[in-house]
């Protein structure tokens, strides 16, 4: 199976955002597929062209299928309380870190309990979700199950006393009154039947649009037409294989995806998936009806899975029966002896018929629907004998890992399945691959340097095979302060070196990584120095001149900080400096600018200058009391909040300064906003300086490391940040998704 280009209908109205993108296919290549195609075809068959064909004559000998503005607000009203409006906090990984950003899609209301349908690629990759109904309450949501393989996802709406309160700040209390849609499971669909798309296009709430159906049985195929595509989601999951879409030209856009496709009679017979160009795509109700059971029993969707791909026979000359293309090494289907080549004729007693790509996808469902861990009887031909082959399901594994940032070693990964180890041809089944690394970050500096694509084996010889268990071994590891973490012996040494086993290919290495200590507190600094207070400008001789003193040697104070001795000495912005301590200055020219510092930093803190000051044309001394040079920027305390991806810093004589704030002005201000991080997310600038959080007073970065860590330790949901940002003030909520919390 390979796969194929095709805009996903959801949350890609975002800028930046990455379509589906062209690939071999996963779950293929675990059966030994064929190679990749960037374009993909929609399989024309024999079976479409007869349905199309009939569908036509359907038409001629009737009335076009034209629905009334009457038949449209009925099926309108039945659904339109049902939809969702779905607002999420999604991420994904770039340069070793997660990357959040805000993303929008569609659902549909199926249970009074509040259970929602929407697409995975909506859902799957988010941690947080927001559900707005069309009667405009709001209510957070909790993931019930995730099913890539349909592209579906099951959400729970949260009631207030439920897990929490229902959402911060918004109307949605209580769950009753809810009227939920009913999933046609067993309508009639057929091309040409009138069909109305509900959904959120662009982020813009609860829109209908009205088109018919196409085809009520899409597949898509390669290229040549020679085997079946299914569509790549963002994270490497692959959909389609599963499903026969129902097409239809109802107007579908970024940020439908999730939401239904309604027939006249106001039933869901679809949750729409993909667009572009004029056509939509929906996943059948039937589909989504059994994922929906699933979840709701279980918690999750577990399939039967026996590891083989098939084609259709009809290019055989046969009428039923499916051709086996490839068989999974080690698979079920392996160890009861099918090969590639072989027709299968029944499964589990039951007649296989799979004469065109249409009917491929019901197959693989049957297969899917086997009990786990039972036997089931393959009857297949094979070169004209009939043989009866028994064997045993086993549980389908997820085809990708589970996804993560691992901080201390600056890298994104995720972990290794069997699925994705058969793909990569590797000789493990249990690890981290490394997905990104973070510049200048410990894994990129280390002695050989980790790589994009290793699997990170085992830390110190301890073996690693989630992400969870990676961090546990590196906190383990870690020097006293180094991202939280502690040294066995509570040592205090400034890195702490860990030899991290890694396969490359088919070598296995060794690699040492060091954990440096946390950089937060005072940046360096020098020994203290005198200081005048003032910024001044060379007196060249273009500007004697134009000032009516021309010769004149010296400097222009452009600048007197406020609450430093000049200022109460009296000097002056627009005073001309001639002369120190009698002697005159000789500075005309760009050059010299810094002759003055010079002066004044050869002098001890404390003496007293004599300035002569030419000010209104007229001469005058004033003495100036040198104090030490205030703290720079560079110079100061900090503090990098990790969880929110912020940094800030104690403010300086000089901030307050030039900022004409008042000497006393409490506060931290913020350096460093990570792009994609929670802070980020929430609106908060570089500048920004930030006053309280939760309306507790930040005087300085002691006081935001404190406050910090309460918010930490009570897990706040919300934080309120209240800034000075400019000449006002404002608010920012951040949201932040604390170390193991509920969402991930």
């Amino acid at each position: 199976m390979t796969r194929l280009r095709m805009d996903m209908a959801s949350k890609d109205a975002r800028p930046g955002s990455r379509f589906v993108r062209a690939g071999r296919s996963l779950a293929r290549r675990l059966a030994g597929g064929a190679g990749m195609w960037t374009v993909a075809t929609l399989a024309i068959t024999a079976a479409t062209s007869a349905a199309m064909a009939s569908a036509a004559a359907a038409t001629v000998a009737g009335e076009p299928a034209v629905p009334t503005a009457r038949e449209v607000e009925k099926a309108v009203a039945a659904v339109y309380p049902a939809l969702v409006n779905i607002s999420a906090v999604s991420r994904d990984f770039a340069e070793g870190r997660a990357i959040r950003f805000p993303s929008a899609g569609s659902g549909v209301l199926v249970s009074e309990a509040g259970h929602v349908l929407t697409n995975f690629h909506v859902a799957g990759n988010s941690t947080r979700i927001r559900c707005t109904l069309t009667d405009g309450r709001i209510f957070d949501a909790d993931v019930v199950a995730h099913d890539p393989l349909t592209d579906l996802s099951v959400l729970q709406l949260r009631a207030a006393g439920r897990g929490g309160p229902a959402v911060s700040g918004g109307s949605g209390t209580s769950l009753s009154g809810l009227r939920p849609a009913r999933l046609a499971v067993d309508a009639a669909v057929a091309i040409g039947d009138p069909v109305l798309a509900l959904g959120n296009p662009f982020a813009l709430s609860s829109s209908v649009t009205l088109g018919i159906v196409s085809n009520a049985h899409r597949v898509f195929t390669d290229f040549t037409g020679s085997e079946l595509s299914d569509v790549e989601l963002e994270g490497g999951e692959s959909t389609g294989w599963l499903t026969q879409w129902i097409q239809h030209d109802a107007l579908i856009l970024p940020g439908n995806s999730g939401g239904p496709l309604v027939n006249l009679a106001g039933e869901v017979i679809g949750i729409n998936e993909l667009g572009g160009g004029g056509i939509g795509f929906a996943i059948p109700a039937r589909v989504a009806a059994d994922v929906l059971r699933h979840a709701l029993a279980d918690g999750n969707v577990r399939r039967s899975f026996l590891g083989f791909a098939a084609l259709p026979v009809a290019k055989l000359g046969r009428e039923t029966g499916a051709l086996v293309s490839s068989v999974t090494a080690g698979g079920p289907a392996e160890a009861a002896g099918l090969a590639a080549g072989d027709i299968l004729l029944a499964l589990g007693g039951e007649a296989v018929e799979a004469r065109f790509f249409e009917q491929v996808p019901e197959l693989y469902r049957r297969v899917a629907s086997l009990p786990i861990g039972a036997p089931v009887t393959l009857r297949i031909e094979r070169r004209g004998k009939v043989l009866d082959l028994l064997a045993t399901t086993q549980e389908m594994e997820r085809l990708r890992g589970e996804r993560g940032e691992v901080r201390a070693l600056g890298i994104s990964a995720e972990e290794l399945t069997g699925p994705l180890a058969l793909a990569r041809n590797l000789r493990v089944r249990e690890g981290v691959i490394v997905t990104g690394l973070r510049p200048g970050q410990a894994a990129a500096t280390a002695r050989p340097q980790v790589q994009v694509g290793d699997v990170l084996l085992a830390v110190n010889g301890q073996p690693v095979a989630t992400i969870a268990a990676l961090a546990q071994r590196l906190a383990a590891a870690a020097p006293a302060g180094a991202n939280g973490g502690s040294g066995p012996s509570g040592a205090s040494d400034s890195s702490a070196s860990l030899v991290l086993k890694l396969l490359r290919s088919d070598q296995e290495i060794l690699t040492l990584v060091r954990l440096p200590e946390s950089r937060n507190g005072r940046w360096g600094g020098e020994l203290p120095r005198a200081w005048l207070g003032v910024l001044t400008q060379v007196l060249s001789p273009e500007l004697a001149t134009a000032l009516g003193r021309p010769g004149t040697r010296g400097y222009r104070v452009s600048e007197v900080y406020s609450w430093t001795n000049a200022e109460q000495a009296g000097l002056a912005v627009g005073d001309l400096l001639i002369a120190l301590d009698g002697e005159a200055f000789s500075a005309s020219r760009p050059q010299d600018a810094d002759d003055l510092r010079r002066a004044v930093e050869a002098r001890r803190i404390g003496d007293t200058l004599r300035l002569t000051v030419v000010r209104d044309g007229r001469e005058r001394e004033i003495a100036v009391e040198l104090e030490s040079r205030p703290a720079a920027s560079e110079e100061t305390r900090r503090s990098k909040q990790e969880e929110f991806e912020f940094s800030v810093r104690e403010l300086t004589l000089l901030d307050r300064s030039d900022k004409h704030w008042p000497r006393d002005q409490a506060g931290v201000l913020v350096t460093d906003v990570t792009s994609g991080g929670w802070a980020h997310m929430a609106g908060l600038r570089i500048d920004d300086l930030i006053l309280s959080l939760n309306s507790a007073e930040v005087a300085g970065v002691a006081d935001f490391e404190r406050r910090v860590a309460e918010l930490k330790a009570a897990r706040a949901p919300s934080v309120e940040v209240f800034v000075r940002r400019g000449a006002g003030t404002h608010f920012v909520f951040i949201e932040p998704e604390w170390p193991e919390g509920k969402h991930k």
